[in-house]
């Protein structure tokens, strides 16, 4: 890991947003590197900021255990965003800050932060870090100790929306979570929600989509025919062996998996309203 900047040389206003961990992801210093120049230019003058480049799973919980009373920023993609807030569920500070993102990376890999309100343009975005309000979000954790911010999706990988390319799975942080490619087909799956039985392993599955949306799990499951929507708390999944995209990033093959939604598990540094 390699320390980027030390704290900002003028006194911390205290008025303001208070010390930040900025945690960039290496994907997006890559791709768009004056867009992080811009972002770490705003936070560091307005803030008491640290900026840090976790290169692993370890060094990131790593720099998150030791942060003491800084806030984490986090500079890059939606899937590392996602992975700071796996880190905090596995250390059970994921409601202790809020937390702040600047999305830098093409739209297919930070439309999840886009869609929640966080500003395009990194000055925006790092002007909501400083001087923004938290809004309360809901997250979807699995039995596994995943955390997925926007979306579960088994079936044939998309290739509209970009989520599954390789630009999001560059970034070092979602790579350790891209284990072996998921069968395309989504055949022979139990599909229970709420202790429900909806799909048994004889039926063949097209689709499983699940989305977090106001503290419940909204579920599209299309089989032969039209598809079927339902609103549920928990949702189980088993099959021989079948992966998932959490996010867009390919995950498994797992034998089960079973989700539920956490309302309101974390918050986001948003524009004022």
């Amino acid at each position: 890991m390699s320390s980027l900047s030390t704290p900002a040389s003028h006194p911390a206003d205290h008025s303001g947003p208070g010390p930040l961990l900025v945690l960039l992801d290496p994907a997006a210093k890559q791709t768009d590197g004056e867009s992080v120049r811009i972002a770490k230019d705003v936070l560091c003058g307005g803030a008491d900021v640290k900026v840090v480049l976790p290169e692993s799973p370890s060094e990131l919980d790593r720099v998150l255990s030791h942060r003491g009373r800084r806030r984490p920023v986090v500079i890059g993609s939606d899937l590392a965003l996602q992975r700071v807030l796996q880190a905090l569920h596995r250390q059970r500070e994921l409601g202790a800050d809020p937390v702040g993102v600047v999305p830098v990376g093409r739209p297919a890999v930070t439309g999840a932060v886009r869609a929640m309100g966080v500003p395009v343009e990194p000055v925006a975005a790092a002007r909501a870090v400083l001087g923004g309000s938290p809004r309360k979000l809901d997250l979807l954790v699995d039995d596994g100790g995943g955390v997925v911010l926007a979306e579960v999706r088994i079936g044939p990988p998309r290739t509209g929306d970009g989520l599954s390319r390789s630009g999001g799975l560059r970034s070092l942080w979602a790579k350790f979570a891209a284990a072996e490619q998921a069968k395309a087909s989504a055949a022979e799956l139990r599909i229970e929600a709420d202790g429900r039985l909806l799909v048994d392993l004889h039926q063949p599955v097209r689709l499983v989509r699940v989305v977090p949306v106001d503290g419940v799990l909204e579920l599209t499951l299309r089989l032969g025919g039209p598809p079927q929507q339902h609103r549920v708390a928990s949702l189980s999944v088993a099959g021989r062996h079948f992966g998932y995209e959490a996010d867009g990033a390919r995950v498994g093959p797992v034998r089960a998996r079973t989700w539920t939604v956490h309302a309101g598990a974390w918050e986001l540094l948003l524009p004022a309203r």
